[in-house]
């Protein structure tokens, strides 16, 4: 039987390294996307996911959220420069509350930085918009149908 994650521990952010931790994202993903959410599982995964940059965030030994940023072949309408898409971010339930997200997003933004990024593009789902606009993010647009779930898109410049 598993035992419960030490949420004492430090929780560490590093970019995937090979399979396994790959493996650990995409069934974080899972269990958040899929069976908490109901989306499909035939669209969890795209093809985004072989060019993206994935990080998984751990805790006492144990992978409890992730992330990925995929360079975007052109700005958003009505935007200039190179820009990065955030996406697939999920924690673990036993893990939200603890600033892990912040902690994903920040990681994600100075990766986009690095890249010589002037914008980061992401689908947020209606509850998240807070936590979002908490990070400088603007909504763009209407509310629009991904995966079954209300979303805005979010800009922010970096």
């Amino acid at each position: 039987m598993a035992t419960p994650t030490d949420t004492t521990a430090p929780v560490t952010i590093t970019q995937i390294q090979g399979e396994a931790e790959l493996m650990q994202a995409l069934a974080i993903r899972e269990v958040v996307f899929i069976e908490e959410q109901h989306v499909p599982e035939g669209i969890e995964r795209d093809a985004e996911d072989a060019n993206a940059y994935h990080i998984i965030a751990n805790q006492g030994g144990h992978a409890i959220g992730t992330g990925r940023l995929v360079m975007l072949p052109q700005s958003p309408a009505n935007q200039s420069g190179k820009w990065g898409q955030i996406g697939r971010m999920a924690v673990l339930q036993s893990h939200r509350k603890a600033r892990v997200g912040s902690m994903l997003l920040t990681h994600l933004e100075d990766e986009a930085r690095k890249r010589g990024c002037t914008g980061i593009m992401l689908h947020a789902q209606l509850y998240a918009l807070e936590f979002y606009k908490k990070h400088g993010y603007e909504p763009v647009g209407a509310v629009f149908q991904e995966a079954g779930i209300d979303h805005l898109e979010m800009h922010k410049r970096l």
